[in-house]
């Protein structure tokens, strides 16, 4: 019994469907099947119900996927001790836009904490991509915002935001108490470029079509409210500049903060990221 072949049996289990754990395992789903059928050999019990129906597991299946979880586990525990000793260790996390959280300092310092040893880089991207760079392999975790397109994601909500409208101060309808999205349907919108996150930029532009200079950063959503008048949504967490204010949005969801990491990575970093991140953001 190998851990190569419990991790196969754990996404099967997990997904109840052949063809999505072999795509989460990045594999084909012929290997897989026959991984699985020499590991129920191995056992002498069948570990999965097949049907036209889909898959379910078996009584001596569910057994099974408790034990591998905790064995693999602590595998993985193993596999990041000896890497910190050797000064190995590293995790890569995308932050998306501006770090001055202060919900990311508490995370940094706590994760420092339990972590000593452990290399942790940072990218800081821009706002074309909510991911951070996940997909194309840049980052091992993200944290970021919502919504966006979470295909081939694990995403943990850590924190909702209340989002308003960027203005200048001097901005008529910044003396308001709370706006809504009718307020602004005559003005010019800061958007983002071709390409970005169909979902992201839907929100972003309170769900319509905007008209508006195109941004990338959170310098230039700023610049373009400052110099020519442009309005924008931003989380009411946002520390403005001086000459910008942020005035609630009466009609739009709230925003999330939360970490994001490619489905199906094991990788015990990114495990303790989440739960330190959850503790962090709670405070």
């Amino acid at each position: 019994m190998e851990l190569r072949t419990l991790r196969y049996f754990v996404a099967v289990a997990e997904e109840l469907h052949f063809g999505r754990a072999a795509a989460r395992l990045h594999m084909s789903q012929p290997p897989l099947s026959r991984a699985i059928g020499r590991l129920e050999t191995e056992f002498g019990a069948a570990l999965f119900d097949r049907s036209p129906a889909g898959v379910t597991l078996t009584a001596v299946g569910a057994v099974l996927l408790d034990e591998a979880r905790a064995l693999l586990d602590r595998a993985d525990l193993v596999r990041l001790r000896v890497a910190a000793a050797a000064g190995a260790a590293t995790i890569t996390v995308g932050i998306l836009g501006d770090s001055t959280d202060p919900g990311a300092t508490r995370l940094a310092r706590a994760y420092h904490r339990r972590h000593p040893r452990v290399e942790v880089r940072i990218r800081e991207t821009d706002l074309t991509d909510p991911t951070c760079g996940l997909r194309a392999g840049l980052v091992d975790v993200a944290l970021t915002r919502g919504p966006f397109d979470e295909t081939g994601l694990t995403v943990h909500a850590l924190r909702p935001d209340p989002v308003g409208v960027l203005l200048r101060t001097d901005d008529p309808l910044a003396r308001r108490d709370r706006l809504k999205l009718a307020d602004l349907a005559d003005r010019r919108w800061f958007r983002f470029p071709e390409g970005t996150d169909p979902i992201w930029q839907s929100y972003w532009n309170g769900g319509e079509p905007r008209e508006g200079p195109v941004v990338r950063a959170i310098q230039e959503c700023r610049q373009a409210v400052l110099w020519n008048g442009t309005v924008g949504m931003a989380p009411l967490s946002y520390a403005p500049v001086e000459e910008l204010t942020v005035v609630p949005l009466a009609d739009m969801e709230p925003t999330r903060v939360v970490a994001a990491w490619n489905k199906g990575d094991t990788n015990p970093l990114i495990r303790s990221f989440v739960e330190i991140a959850t503790a962090a953001y709670r405070d």
